[in-house]
């Protein structure tokens, strides 16, 4: 069985028990259960590059049990769940720390996918096609270098396009959204989006 502390983030042993009725008939598959979708979680914050992708999904999961205790209407929990998750991960990338995040790292260096599992990589490529050639252009030189170099960078890059630096922050800003609601979307579904340019 799960180990929570009900004090953490205000979730109750009360919404906890909630969550593990919905997610199996007896303790044992209830406990099994929790654990997949836990994991399940983790490995969605990690591919997505998440600084404390644990941390995320406990959140996510403290969010549903308090979904479900409130008397959400939830039909298919594990779904629910990964909408929760979406909503966590934004929430994450707007923290002050995410936003120092190298997000060229992590196309260059995707989290690894189990062997039989390419969606990660293959949503990554496939998002990045789904951008206009200027945009993915952009979002990649934008995120490139680190400190003064990479301030210099997009001063060179604001001035080349003939855009102040917060209007072009704003728009690579917007690509970033743009690319991480794909990969949500891609890999929270299991499939891959169509080879098809967006503008």
């Amino acid at each position: 069985m799960p180990q929570r502390d009900p004090s953490r983030g205000g979730l109750t042993s009360t919404a906890l028990a909630g969550l593990l009725a919905r997610l199996g008939p007896d303790e044992e598959r209830a406990g099994a259960a929790y654990e997949d979708l836990r994991r399940a979680l983790v490995a969605f914050f990690e591919w997505r590059g998440a600084f404390t992708p644990e941390e995320c999904a406990d959140e996510s999961l403290d969010r549903l049990a308090r979904r479900l205790e409130d008397g959400e209407e939830v039909r298919d929990v594990p779904r629910f769940a990964r909408g929760v998750a979406r909503l966590v991960l934004l929430e994450h990338w707007r923290r002050p720390d995410a936003r120092r995040a190298e997000l060229s790292e992590r196309m260059a260096s995707p989290a690894p996918a189990a062997p039989d599992d390419e969606a990660p990589h293959l949503c990554l490529e496939r998002c990045l096609r789904a951008l206009a050639d200027d945009g993915r252009r952009l979002i990649l030189d934008y995120y490139q270098e680190t400190g003064r170099a990479r301030i210099e960078r997009r001063q060179a890059m604001a001035r080349a396009m003939g855009l102040s630096e917060a209007a072009l922050r704003n728009r690579a800003q917007r690509l970033r959204d743009r690319l991480e609601a794909c990969l949500a979307d891609c890999l929270g579904s299991g499939g891959v989006p169509p080879d098809t340019k967006t503008r």
